[in-house]
């Protein structure tokens, strides 16, 4: 699966766990991503869209 919104471009962003004691981990977060049915340019097209502009309505689903 795509982890990268094709609206606003938010993607995997890399970093660290850190413990109390200061141990660090390498860690991923990932963003939530839905495979949605679309309107793109007039047609309805399948696009990977973050929850953010699917809630904020900066795609305009077709159900």
């Amino acid at each position: 699966m795509a982890y990268r919104c094709e609206v606003c471009g938010k993607h995997t962003v890399h970093g660290n766990n850190v413990s109390h004691s200061h141990h660090k981990t390498r860690r991923v977060w990932k963003p939530n991503i839905q495979h949605v049915r679309a309107r793109v340019n007039g047609k309805v097209q399948r696009i990977y869209v973050c929850t953010r502009c699917l809630r904020s309505g900066r795609v305009d689903r077709a159900i």
